[in-house]
């Protein structure tokens, strides 16, 4: 079309659209070239994913048009030719033009990431900008990109110039423009009535779901379905079937009383050992880096010894994708309840019953010790309100950090200061039970020179062998303390390091190691029974012999029966429930499917038109966690003192 045939303001709409529809494309085209096998993509199944991608592209433009059509509408003819309107339409053309080609390149790196459209994780980067921001300048040659993207945008603005003079110079009555309006401005109504999240389900393959998506449209409905009511969007049993299920589950004997109230009193045999707890979260650290769990690049060297020499944990299962599920799942002893984990719940997410609570009413220094700064993820917040003291980068003098990167500072300075802290507890004749959470093994992976045989930098195998490295010397100089005899040094992962797979809940993308070492306590085995991150806080009481009043979902794995196993895992919407080489599904909109071998390559997902014994299971966890969280039935309320 040639530029004098422009007849409206509105023509600045249709070039714009062709523009972001190429975009759109484009990415859409590239992430399937990223995922091409995985995808696993028939003729139909292509067709499908652009076809739907193209919807919700449509969708996304027709909401982001709302504020440009009422400008166009109410900028009266005097003031749209004056030069100042002119350069502001001009700039934000290009604006467009150029966040477009930004929109790109991070869904590109998005999806290297994490192997998903932007999500819930997208937000909280959007919120924890410092972090974030470093963790890219870190990571990325970001002045090459941006300058590439400024380069791009150029060229295509420079394609469409002459018409945005034309179009600038249109007159256009106020009744012509309210006619364009008015059409225009029915496009989001359509979208709102007719396109939800429910048309990307088109397939089983959750690779394909995902390149039907449109990012930007994503990351709306991310930021505005941060929380899902259960009983609004999930299948429900009567809460009176659904808390007897929940209670035989979690105490192993009939219900002890009417409701969800799940407090109960836990009678460890033996006498109280006050022992000292080191527990060690290590970012991002899947089963299968380790030697002992069939990895060959020997990254874990002194993982794979100190295997052999603790009570190794072969079958435990992280609860989800993210950093708060793996704290929240050990600290609470609560399944993923839908939505945002609870760390990050900023109006219920204290006074809850903790371990650190617990430990802390038994007489016990109890401190989170973090490589980053605590307000990261509602962090301090969380742990602060829930028994915990805080240790963090920013608690932490510039002169005792030898290495610090956008997450923090590096793994053998969190642990020098982990140290430091016992000590002040040994001398003050306290036992301590310190939390601690990694960030090395995270993208940008850079790490202090000269610590291993890998240089920083270079990707995720160098930041695992110098997480190992870093884990091997705090064991090295915790061996020269007084303290050291009666602690016992937990280690596992907050979470795997990628959660992706042809499934929604590819079991796999969940294992996780956990080793419990002491040699003056604890005798050198495996333990090969199916078990969660619920678990771990129930099972560390156990071995200490506490006895406690308790509102904790898990259970000391060392006393589990075989029909006790399962393991509790989820993404922001889906919540799994593995048991008996069978995973079952809850979604939204009350949909239940099942995975049989689902730690095939690829396993089939099937349909459920009815709870069977497996998905009630599944229910009454969920269902339960719900209700005690949002009814409070889970907070904080010690024992009174019997004299």
């Amino acid at each position: 079309m040639q530029a004098r045939h422009s007849n409206s303001r509105y023509s600045l709409i249709g070039y714009i659209l062709l523009i972001a529809l190429a975009a759109f494309f484009i990415t859409r085209t590239l992430l399937l070239v990223a995922a091409f096998q995985e995808a696993d993509l028939s003729i139909i199944a292509f067709l499908k994913v652009y076809l739907l991608g193209l919807i919700y592209d449509l969708a996304f433009y027709s909401y982001a048009l709302i504020p440009v059509t009422l400008y166009l509408l109410l900028i009266p003819e005097r003031i749209w030719k004056t030069r100042l309107n002119r350069g502001l339409v001009q700039l934000a053309i290009f604006a467009t033009i150029y966040g477009l080609g930004f929109i790109v390149a991070a869904e590109l790196l998005f999806w290297d990431e994490f192997s998903v459209r932007f999500n819930f994780i997208s937000v909280d980067y959007l919120v924890y900008r410092r972090e974030v921001t470093d963790n890219i300048r870190e990571s990325y040659p970001l002045p090459l990109y941006l300058s590439a993207i400024f380069v791009v945008s150029l060229f295509v603005y420079w394609l469409i110039a002459d018409r945005i003079k034309a179009v600038l110079d249109v007159r256009e009555t106020f009744r012509q423009r309210v006619v364009y309006a008015g059409g225009i401005l029915l496009l989001p109504v359509v979208s709102f009535l007719l396109v939800n999240q429910d048309l990307r389900e088109l397939s089983n393959n959750s690779y394909q779901n995902e390149l039907a998506s449109n990012g930007p449209y994503q990351f709306i409905a991310a930021f505005r379905n941060n929380e899902l009511d259960y009983y609004k969007f999930y299948q429900t049993l009567p809460d009176s079937k659904a808390a007897s299920l929940l209670q035989k589950e979690i105490s192993q004997e009939a219900a002890v009383a009417p409701s969800f109230d799940i407090r109960r009193y836990i009678d460890n045999p033996g006498s109280e050992r006050h022992l000292n707890v080191f527990l060690v979260m290590v970012e991002s650290l899947s089963a299968d880096y380790l030697g002992v769990f069939g990895n060959t690049e020997h990254l874990t060297p002194n993982l794979d010894r100190l295997a052999g020499q603790s009570m190794l944990f072969t079958n435990l299962y992280a609860t989800g994708t993210r950093t708060t599920r793996g704290l929240e799942a050990v600290t609470l002893s609560i399944p993923p309840t839908p939505g945002r984990s609870i760390v990050k719940r900023v109006v219920h997410e204290t006074n809850l019953w903790s371990i650190g609570n617990v430990l802390k009413q038994k007489g016990y220094d109890v401190e989170f010790i973090y490589g980053g700064r605590g307000y990261f993820e509602n962090m301090n917040a969380f742990f602060a309100g829930n028994g915990y003291g805080i240790i963090d980068q920013s608690s932490t003098p510039d002169s005792e950090m030898g290495f610090t990167n956008a997450w923090g500072m590096a793994d053998d300075d969190l642990y020098a200061q982990a140290i430091k802290a016992a000590d002040s507890a040994y001398r003050a004749d306290k036992p301590f039970f310190f939390h601690l959470m990694t960030t090395t093994n995270h993208r940008p992976y850079t790490y202090p020179d000269g610590r291993i045989d890998i240089p920083s930098g270079s990707g995720r195998p160098g930041a695992v062998k110098y997480t190992d490295w870093a884990i091997g010397e705090m064991l090295a100089k915790a061996r020269q303390k007084p303290w050291f005899k009666d602690t016992l040094f937990v280690i596992v992962a907050d979470h795997t390091s990628g959660s992706a797979g042809k499934v929604a809940l590819p079991v796999r993308q969940y294992h996780i190691p956990m080793l419990i070492y002491s040699p003056e306590h604890i005798k050198a085995q495996k333990v090969d029974t199916l078990s969660s991150q619920i678990d771990v806080a129930p099972t560390l009481l156990a071995l200490l012999n506490m006895d406690y009043d308790s509102a904790f979902f898990g259970k000391n794995i060392l006393t589990m029966q075989p029909e006790d196993e399962r393991a509790l895992i989820g993404n922001y919407q889906k919540l799994g429930l593995y048991a008996d080489n069978r995973l079952s599904i809850l979604s939204p909109k009350r949909r239940m499917t099942r995975q049989v071998n689902p730690n095939a390559s690829a396993p089939v997902e099937t349909t459920l038109v009815a709870p069977d014994a497996d998905i009630e299971r599944d229910i009454a966890y969920y269902q339960g966690a719900s209700y005690i969280f949002s009814q409070h039935l889970n907070a904080w309320e010690p024992p009174a003192v019997t004299q």
